[in-house]
């Protein structure tokens, strides 16, 4: 037997939190599981700094990966016998579930936005390049890791196996939003994913949904809009990446500046340069990060260490509205934090989360491909055209705009009435 349907005689599993069982056959998918590339995602958080909101939220991109695997492997067994899917594509659609989150770095968003990088761009490296991964997928077949890249970026020619990983109503969505709730201990994301997966039919280009099941969709589009609010985009979280950010920022800063660290940042160098390679950025996760948090505490530069010591000992910053449109009271407050010596390019941080969760094709823009109903006569709906539910939140983006800033600073500021006008402006006074 060749290697791309190799089974093995025995069904190996994982024991899984929201599964129950993650099941592996292929001789594969066990190899891919077992390269350095994907176990080092076990060093690597599914949800960045939310632990210091929800205190179980510990679990890693390995346990997501293995998640949407399964998912997708449950997806195919229910569509197997469809004409509309091909079954030759069954290990592609796998082994892209499997890897589609190989190129995350540790604190993966924050870390990204700091040092330009984006972790789609790493995936198609890891798969493409000289890894242990692209080893496993070019002994499938000539153009294998190709393949396995295309889909995971959305280009590959079989739209419906992209639909499995990505889509508004995925294999990727189904288990993170089910994960995090189980981790952080919410009961928002939960949603009848059984039912979902009874009612899915494919078609020429994705899968759609039996009209049947509109109702167990509904509550997934509710509990991924609940989720983002709730925990996603908690401000105790986003307090926490903030400092993150800034502590990137900083050590970046100083190393261009030829500030001498007692604790150099050799796995950082190349990042801090712009000149980062596949060996670097595979070296990287968060434990290494952690340590030099934790060394940084001890350093003579006042704002790394100080941000170190905060992000370490959960110490963050308070936070209030502020919507756009104060740039009168923006500035006013930054010169005031100069004024106190605090620096407000560290200590004065204004942010913003958004989401959009669900939006249909609108003529002349760029728009998610919607959900789509199959009719008992097998007309496809789009599903806000019958959901008054999905309707009311469709194409509409919810925003929240909040500054940070450093509570204990303002309260031991000497100049009374500095400290007053500070505290009057940050109360909207």
């Amino acid at each position: 037997m060749n290697y791309k349907n190799e089974q093995m005689e025995e069904e190996k599993v994982f024991k899984d939190t929201v599964h129950r069982y993650v099941r592996v056959k292929d001789r594969v998918i066990w190899d891919l599981i077992a390269t350095p590339e994907f176990q080092r995602l076990r060093r690597i958080k599914q949800l960045g700094t939310t632990y210091l909101t929800f205190h179980g939220a510990e679990h890693s991109r390995f346990n997501h990966s293995l998640g949407v695997y399964e998912i997708v492997r449950r997806m195919i067994q229910k569509i197997e016998n469809n004409p509309k899917w091909n079954k030759e594509e069954r290990l592609l659609a796998l082994s892209a579930a499997l890897l589609h989150d190989l190129g995350h770095g540790p604190f993966s968003h924050s870390f990204e936005k700091v040092f330009q990088l984006d972790h789609e761009v790493y995936t198609r490296e890891i798969i493409l390049g000289d890894t242990s991964v692209n080893q496993i997928l070019s002994r499938v077949e000539e153009g294998f890791p190709e393949k396995v890249a295309a889909v995971i970026e959305k280009t590959y020619k079989d739209k419906l196996v992209v639909s499995l990983i990505s889509s508004q109503i995925d294999a990727d969505r189904m288990d993170y939003l089910q994960r995090d709730a189980y981790y952080t201990g919410v009961s928002y994301g939960h949603f009848d994913m059984e039912r979902i997966l009874r009612v899915m039919r494919p078609v020429e280009d994705q899968v759609v949904i039996k009209s049947t099941g509109m109702h167990a969709v509904e509550d997934y589009i509710m509990s991924r809009y609940q989720m983002y609010w709730q925990v996603y985009f908690h401000p105790v979280t986003r307090s926490a990446e903030v400092i993150l950010t800034k502590i990137f920022h900083r050590a970046k800063h100083l190393y261009a500046n030829g500030y001498h660290f007692k604790q150099t940042p050799v796995h950082l160098l190349s990042f801090f340069t712009g000149n980062v390679c596949l060996k670097d950025y595979l070296k990287l996760d968060e434990a290494f990060v952690y340590s030099y948090f934790h060394e940084w505490q001890e350093e003579e530069d006042f704002i790394l260490s100080d941000l170190c010591e905060r992000f370490m000992n959960r110490r963050l910053f308070k936070y209030i509205e502020f919507p756009p449109g104060q740039q009168k009271r923006w500035e006013r407050l930054k010169h005031l934090f100069k004024e106190a010596d605090i620096d407000p390019n560290y200590y004065l941080v204004n942010d913003s989360s958004s989401d959009l969760p669900y939006d249909v094709y609108r003529a002349g823009e760029e728009a998610r491909v919607p959900i789509f109903l199959q009719m008992p006569n097998g007309e496809l709906k789009e599903l806000s055209e019958h959901s008054t539910i999905v309707d009311a939140i469709t194409g509409k983006t919810r925003t929240d705009h909040k500054l940070y800033y450093p509570k204990d600073f303002i309260e031991h500021i000497e100049d009374i009435s500095l400290k007053q006008e500070i505290k009057s402006l940050l109360n909207g006074n």
